[in-house]
C-alpha cells in the first residue's frame, strides 16, 4: 500500500520520506516487506502522499476455506493425475453426431 501511494503520487523515497517525517531506509523496508508498519505509520506515511487510508469491517464469507485445508485438496487432486507423461493418454473417442457442422 505504501509503495502504491508513492508511486501513484509520483514521489521518490526520500521525498516521501521527508515528508512523512521518516528515514527513506524505513520507508524501502516497508516496501519491500522487510518491516511491518503500524496502522498509524501507514496512515501518516499515505497522507504524505496525499492519499487517505480507509479501513472496512467485513465477515469472511461461510466458504472461507483455511489455507492448510486448501493445500491439501489441492495435493489429492495432484494425486489424480498420472504420474508419467504418455505419447497417447488415454481419451474417450466421441461419435461424431449427425448435426455436427464440418
Amino acid at each position: 500500500m505504501i509503495r502504491q501511494a508513492r508511486e501513484r503520487s509520483g514521489l521518490s523515497l526520500r521525498e516521501l520520506a521527508v515528508r512523512a517525517g521518516t528515514s527513506h531506509s524505513a520507508l524501502s523496508a516497508y516496501e519491500r516487506g522487510h518491516k511491518i508498519p503500524t496502522t498509524a505509520t501507514v496512515e501518516r506515511i499515505c497522507h504524505a502522499a496525499g492519499f487517505a487510508v480507509e479501513v472496512t469491517l467485513r465477515r469472511l464469507s461461510p466458504q472461507h476455506i483455511d489455507p492448510g485445508v486448501a493445500l491439501e485438496a489441492v495435493l489429492d487432486l495432484a494425486e489424480e493425475f498420472p504420474t508419467r507423461y504418455s505419447r497417447d493418454p488415454p481419451v474417450p473417442i466421441f461419435a461424431r453426431s449427425s448435426t455436427a457442422q464440418r
